[in-house]
């Protein structure tokens, strides 16, 4: 497995069986290891179908997806996800213990790396609160911890990999904004030399991105830099104006 990969979108179409319209259409970008690129938009844009062609969870109906340079289409389902860190929209959650659900991650993870990817994912302080640390049980699906917890857990759980190429589907959208500041940062060393692809609701969340795409009804309307964006991108202006205000935005 190579250690960096790189991610590119060729004219990708996606349309659901018997719909008459893609949900996708012409969508080209692409992100160098070392990157983060960011994809926002309004509900139903078609961010999170974008990202879920990457680890295969839907196939595009036109262009391609390539990973390293290679379709995702042509690769063992092994070989591709050994490279992807994905983090879901809704984090699921073994049964079992914190430990054996980071494991799924990382099989030979040692308690010092499960430790420390708890760190990173802002998860140390309320595993450590549990009397069983580690071992502490983690019902089905993650039932036994709040939204934000669950999704912190699933954040480590991408961490302890170190893949190539992380995927974070709206990953942080459960975190208050405190939180998902101090993980964006502990995070940044430990993906600098990765590819990292975030689809997210908050401009706060994506705003120092290496590229930001902007969608609208499954099309590319927009792509730059946040602060080229506010300038270039009626989309992105009206994202940013109904989240920050117009005055905080300029």
């Amino acid at each position: 497995m190579p250690a960096q990969a790189g991610l590119r979108f060729d004219g990708v179409e996606f349309s659901y069986p018997g719909a008459q319209t893609p949900v996708l259409r012409d969508i080209s970008f692409e992100a160098s290891p070392g990157q983060t690129v960011a994809v926002i938009g309004s509900t139903g844009a078609g961010k999170s179908t974008l990202l879920n062609l990457v680890p295969r969870l839907f196939d595009a109906t036109g262009g391609s997806v390539k990973v390293g340079g290679v379709d995702v289409r042509d690769l063992d389902e092994e070989a591709l996800w050994s490279r992807l860190g994905l983090v879901p929209q809704r984090a699921f959650l073994f049964q079992g213990t914190v430990a054996s659900n980071l494991r799924y991650g990382k099989e030979d993870a040692t308690d010092e790396e499960m430790w420390e990817a708890l760190r990173i994912a802002q998860a140390e302080d309320f595993v450590r609160a549990m009397p069983e640390g580690l071992e502490a049980p983690i019902a089905q699906g993650g039932g036994n911890l709040s939204g934000g917890q669950r999704q912190r857990m699933a954040i480590a759980h991408a961490v302890i990999r170190r893949p190539a190429v992380y995927l974070f589907d709206d990953a942080f959208s459960a975190l208050d904004l405190a939180t998902d500041a101090r993980l964006r940062a502990a995070l940044a060393p430990v993906v600098g030399e990765a590819t990292v692809l975030i689809v997210a609701q908050r401009v706060s969340t994506i705003r120092d991105a290496d590229q930001i795409v902007v969608l609208e009804d499954g099309e590319v309307v927009g792509r730059g830099r946040h602060e080229e964006l506010l300038t270039t991108c009626r989309t992105y202006q009206e994202i940013v104006a109904s989240q920050l205000g117009a005055e905080e935005a300029a």
